[in-house]
């Protein structure tokens, strides 16, 4: 959002000043730069020593190389949980994508699961290894997870595409006991009850024994995608940590959009919401008593909410990629299209001691109606309070104040189209629509202003042309014309600089809103609102372009350039501009090129919304340059 607000100023910037050429190149190189930070160039091709292994029959699959692991299951219709007992910790969580068998679930596939499921299916079955699971019916072990229908909230074990062995991640697993000494945090825990919504794990260390079980709620569909767990730590609980987990990558404009958050409660009870800085390896904050802490990949989030006081103070940790590798690497692994170490995860770490800590665990979607559902089945019924997870919701970002305020506004009106459209393509039409309508008296002023700069374009250039040699004068005498006219010549920049914090708060909505990840608007070429459209695709990566061709950003600038045609106030024979306005014509069309390029990666619905408003733009100024000419 930094880079388009920095560019939008600069086109207002060539509103208020034509005159220098110098901008254009300068603008050329700042593009290059913006270029190779939003589209990373993938690496060159190296020679494929091994093709991907074809599927393998379910005896063959390959098994971790920890042969004492083992894997056992909970589940219910929104999430499925692995524990493994080594560490008796989390290993996977899957979310099931919603289906006609499965209409609980809100969760939607991308492109990037259809792009793994047909490119690496080795790494699409839920869980990934047999497993043990209570159906009701007492335990029995199964030998292969469900082929494809979820997705893996956790970074979890891959098969490499030039091994075919399981990468071990079991010291990144959620809600593991870590301490000081990480050789200790994946011992063996002992498997001692095991039902179907149950299971308990043990371990006996010395002077040290802790227990850990975990639940799943007996009513889910009152709080979707909760764990409630209990850790107890008898003998020595110093220096032990519980851990958060390191979430998967969402790509957002091709970038991976991690967040940390938790919250606190100041004085007079008002809880408030922070986001602390990423560390470089591991930062250890003291004389904070958060009341959760929320480790995000901007739709899904991690909280670790617990019901008991513990010690003040809380861990951030960063997990390098080549550590615990994101999903996003085996997707065309032979062009190194996502080296994993661009990115990295992190995790929170929150303190524990000698006691037995209660714990809420929410592992889902950051999507307003399902936190709000969850606060409400957590909530005190005596005193009203809840956990207030919405406020993982919180804005952050360096133009946060500008843009929290209208990314909120322009949700409530895009909740309310959709109410009526049942489509969420045509709620951000519509929703431009009514933008267009409220700064219809601005944007008509503006318009008007820039229709008389047009009629009076003749007399500018004879003015320039008279007074070539004294062009202080040429310039008295153009602004005693503008004077007597009614015009200023700012004003072709002010309909841009209103629709600045909309655009910025539509940023921020689309890289934000859950409800609109993984939604289609038209199937085949805009089957994500929060990704690029892709009208085709082809296997090697080209620079910039990647593999994908979008066609929305170049419409985008073929509709900026006949904005611009219709808004210019030149004249129509190039034999009669002045050097000025040649410069300003040429201005006009790198920004348009800009404008299309800068786009090109940006979420479609952003694209759509400003292409629509372009649009509008167009007719309402086609339609006051016929009604003055009439009059």
């Amino acid at each position: 959002e930094g880079i388009v607000l920095w560019v939008l100023a600069l086109r207002g910037g060539f509103c208020m000043n034509r005159r220098s050429f110098l901008f254009v190149i300068g603008l050329t190189i700042v593009f290059f730069v913006i270029n190779q930070w939003l589209a990373p160039t993938p690496s060159a091709p190296v020679p494929k020593i091994e093709t991907l292994p074809a599927p393998l029959p379910p005896t063959q699959l390959p098994q971790r190389p920890n042969a004492h692991e083992q894997f056992f299951v909970l589940e219910n219709a929104y999430q499925q949980v692995v524990f493994s007992n080594l560490g008796g910790a989390i290993a996977e969580i899957n979310l099931p994508f919603a289906s006609r068998e499965n209409t609980s679930s809100i969760v939607l596939p991308t492109e990037i699961d259809r792009d793994l499921a047909k490119g690496s299916p080795l790494n699409d079955r839920f869980p990934s290894t047999a497993y043990s699971i209570d159906s009701g019916n007492g335990v029995r072990q199964v030998s292969e997870g469900t082929v494809g229908g979820y997705y893996p909230l956790l970074r979890r074990a891959l098969i490499h595409q030039k091994q075919t062995q399981i990468r071990p991640v079991d010291r990144y697993y959620a809600l593991r006991v870590t301490s000081d000494h990480p050789e200790s945090d994946t011992k063996p825990y002992t498997l001692k009850r095991l039902e179907k919504n149950l299971i308990e794990f043990e371990l006996s260390e010395g002077e040290k024994k802790i227990t850990k079980q975990f639940r799943l709620p007996a009513h889910p569909a009152e709080t979707p995608y909760c764990i409630e767990a209990s850790i107890t730590v008898e003998g020595e609980g110093r220096g032990l940590w519980l851990t958060s987990g390191v979430p998967e990558v969402e790509l957002i404009s091709d970038s991976a959009a991690p967040a940390l958050t938790y919250t606190v409660t100041k004085s007079g009870g008002k809880v408030t919401s922070e986001s602390p800085s990423f560390p470089k390896e591991c930062t250890i904050v003291n004389g904070i008593y958060p009341n959760w802490v929320c480790t995000s990949n901007g739709f899904f989030g991690l909280i670790v909410d617990p019901v008991t006081d513990l010690p003040s103070g809380y861990r951030i940790c960063k997990v390098p990629g080549n550590d615990d590798p994101s999903r996003l690497t085996l997707i065309d692994p032979e062009y190194n299209a996502y080296p994993a170490d661009k990115y990295p995860g992190y995790e929170f770490q929150l303190p524990l001691r000698a006691q037995t800590t209660e714990l809420r665990y929410y592992a889902g979607p950051l999507q307003n109606d399902i936190l709000q559902q969850v606060d409400f089945g957590y909530r005190d019924p005596i005193t009203g309070h809840n956990p207030e997870y919405t406020l993982a919701l919180s804005f952050h970002g360096w133009f946060s104040l500008i843009s929290e305020p209208f990314a909120k506004f322009l949700f409530v009106l895009m909740n309310l189209f959709h109410a009526v459209t049942s489509s969420w393509g045509f709620s951000i039409i519509l929703l431009t629509v009514a933008l267009r309508v409220m700064l219809y008296p601005l944007n008509a002023w503006s318009i008007r202003s820039t229709l008389k700069m047009q009629e009076i374009a003749p007399k500018v250039s004879a003015i320039q042309e008279k007074h070539k040699k004294e062009p202080k004068k040429a310039q008295l005498e153009i602004m005693a014309l503008y004077k007597e006219r009614g015009v200023n010549p700012l004003s072709g920049c002010f309909p841009l600089l209103i629709q600045l914090p909309f655009l910025i708060g539509m940023f921020d909505l689309l890289k934000s809103s859950f409800e609109l990840r993984g939604v289609s608007f038209i199937p085949g070429w805009i089957n994500n609102l929060t990704a690029p459209d892709v009208l085709f695709s082809w296997n090697y990566p080209l620079f910039f372009f990647g593999n994908q061709f979008h066609l929305l950003p170049l419409l985008l600038g073929v509709v900026m350039w006949v904005q611009q045609r219709f808004s210019a106030s030149t004249p129509k024979d190039v034999r009669l501009m002045t050097d000025q306005q040649r410069q300003q014509k040429v201005m006009g069309n790198i920004m348009t090129l800009v404008f299309a390029i800068m786009f090109y990666h940006f979420p479609s619905g952003l694209n759509l919304y400003w292409l629509s408003s372009m649009g509008l733009g167009i007719l309402q100024q086609w339609s006051m340059s016929r009604k003055m000419k009439k009059s």
